[in-house]
């Protein structure tokens, strides 16, 4: 070998060596993010998790790992103001993402506004589940109140999930029998027949799916396809006459992201979800897409239902939960005299 390319390949030896700690210090540092959730998510999360973590590092070449956090929505919600650090919140339902801001200032007042549907880049709703082939001939909301009918559903106390249910029924029984006096009967009736309140809308599925406990579950649409997917003909699904438009609502949790330098990656996160792509994997985990595009695509599985809205028959969220589901309001006035 000539001493002139022995030269040239020892420059090029100790360029590459030169660059290579240089790219290795460009490479930007992995992150980990808290999605802190509501129970009936796990499914649709570890989906998108998955999807964003690929998306992201095409982008931008940083590694992100996306924990995952579940439970009743109340009881996450109090999980984060007592100090879980959570860098988004997905909870069920707005009134608990809006305690967040109430109590600690983990967020604006105005976190609806940052993203498209108020922060909503998914629907669901309420539905019946029922055993294969409907031995108590269920048909809506006031086959609950029937003597001898069990019913599964979650404690509204801590679960977003079950705010949803007792709602759906108490506006069923508002506009059927009259009024709200009325309701509140039929609503007391309906616990009435409840054997058992678990915490979470996950832990009533397994309460009625793996325990056997019950004649129905009243349940979130998603839980209900995920049930009947798991256990095939075991479960039979019925759309009541009327039900309320579900809208979990999405935010970064501002304390905790600018305390952990995230605020860029968690804000990516939560846009994902409204990409092709994330409403595509919403649609997949039987969550309704507010695209157009993945509305069309998943429209046999979600049949058109006579929908109403939190805001339309309850003032919202702040007037719902002061009426019915504080301390002493109309929750707890029917479930004690059980």
């Amino acid at each position: 070998m000539s001493l002139a390319l022995t030269r040239r390949l020892a420059l090029i030896a100790f360029a590459a060596l030169a660059v290579a700690p240089l790219a290795q210090a460009q490479q930007p540092a992995a992150v980990t993010l808290l999605n802190v959730s509501y129970d009936p998510t796990r499914e649709l999360y570890v989906d998108f998790n998955k999807a964003f973590a690929k998306h992201w590092k095409e982008k931008t070449g940083q590694e992100v790992t996306v924990k995952q956090s579940h439970g009743g929505s109340g009881k996450q919600a109090r999980a984060i103001i007592d100090g879980l650090e959570a860098d988004v919140a997905t909870l069920a339902l707005a009134g608990d993402t809006d305690a967040l801001h109430a109590h600690g200032q983990w967020i604006p007042k105005d976190w609806q506004k940052r993203l498209p549907h108020n922060s909503s880049p998914y629907t669901s709703t309420i539905v019946l589940v029922v055993r294969a082939g409907n031995p108590k001939g269920i048909k809506d909301w006031d086959d609950l109140v029937k003597p001898g009918v069990k019913v599964i559903t979650p404690n509204p106390k801590t679960s977003g999930g079950a705010r949803w249910n007792y709602l759906a029924a108490w506006e069923f029984a508002k506009r059927k029998y009259g009024g709200d006096a009325q309701a509140k009967d039929f609503v007391a009736k309906l616990f009435q027949n409840v054997p058992v309140l678990d915490t979470g809308a996950r832990g009533s599925t397994i309460t009625f799916g793996q325990r056997n406990q019950g004649d129905v579950l009243v349940a979130w649409e998603n839980e209900a396809h995920l049930l009947e997917k798991e256990f095939g003909a075991k479960f039979d699904i019925v759309y009541p006459s009327l039900s309320i438009l579900a809208e979990p609502a999405v935010t970064v949790v501002d304390r905790n992201v600018d305390k952990h330098g995230t605020r860029a990656v968690a804000t990516a996160y939560l846009e994902y979800l409204y990409s092709d792509e994330g409403q595509d994997i919403a649609g997949r985990n039987f969550y309704r897409p507010t695209s157009e595009k993945a509305a069309a695509k998943y429209a046999r599985q979600f049949p058109k239902l006579n929908l109403f809205t939190i805001d339309q028959s309850f003032g919202g969220w702040t007037q719902a939960a002061k009426t019915h589901f504080a301390d002493g309001a109309l929750f707890d006035q029917i479930y004690t005299q059980k």
